[in-house]
């Protein structure tokens, strides 16, 4: 059994978010709550994807970074990326520069696009995937999950690439599809009536 971590204002939190100090804010106002806008949800997307093999503190101190070297990950804009983009964002040492994951960005991009027009938005197609809480495993006991392998494999389907069940899992979890604090965290309570207000978007608006 993982230690708890109490952090500095007295309150119990997810053991993990005592590891970096980028972890806390992230970690009390973000990770967890649930996420409906497109272009947010793309860009988790994205930066998962560009963890794979590293960590996240990694990605994190870099975010403001990629999101100004893939606007803002606005994927109407990054779908007309050209070679030349991917030329430029290899010598942009403020990101990753990961050759496969440029351009799986720019694929993903236009993978968004059609799925936005197929389903209405990237929110109506990624709620379907949703764990209740009464489905739910232990919290943080899991890497990957039968709703994030399946998630996976729709993508794939669909022409995404980078978006391994690993990758899908840990988007769900910082998206709020999955309540993933742990018991004793302060943050899991603030994130279950977050989700009880939340309403998943339907499929074209249906």
């Amino acid at each position: 059994m993982r230690e708890k971590f109490i952090g500095p204002d007295g309150k119990s939190r997810c053991p993990w978010c005592s590891t970096e100090a980028e972890f806390l804010g992230y970690h009390d106002k973000e990770w967890g709550f649930p996420v409906d806008d497109d272009q947010r949800l793309f860009e988790k997307l994205c930066l998962e994807s560009f963890q794979s093999g590293l960590s996240w503190r990694t990605i994190l101190v870099k975010r403001e970074n990629f999101r100004a070297a893939f606007k803002k990950f606005d994927f109407n804009k990054v779908a007309r990326f050209t070679e030349r983009d991917v030329e430029r964002l290899l010598q942009d040492k403020g990101i990753v520069r990961h050759r496969g994951k440029i351009e799986a960005v720019i694929n993903n991009a236009k993978c968004a696009k059609a799925l936005v027009k197929q389903e209405g938005s990237l929110a109506a197609f990624f709620w379907q995937y949703e764990v209740k809480p009464e489905n739910a495993v232990t919290p943080q006991s899991v890497s990957i999950s039968d709703e994030s392998l399946a998630l996976s494999k729709a993508l794939k389907k669909m022409g995404w690439k980078f978006v391994g069940p690993t990758t899908a899992y840990a988007f769900m979890q910082a998206m709020g599809l999955v309540n993933d604090h742990v018991e004793d965290c302060f943050v899991r309570a603030q994130v279950l009536r977050a989700r009880k207000k939340f309403k998943p978007p339907c499929n074209n608006g249906k």
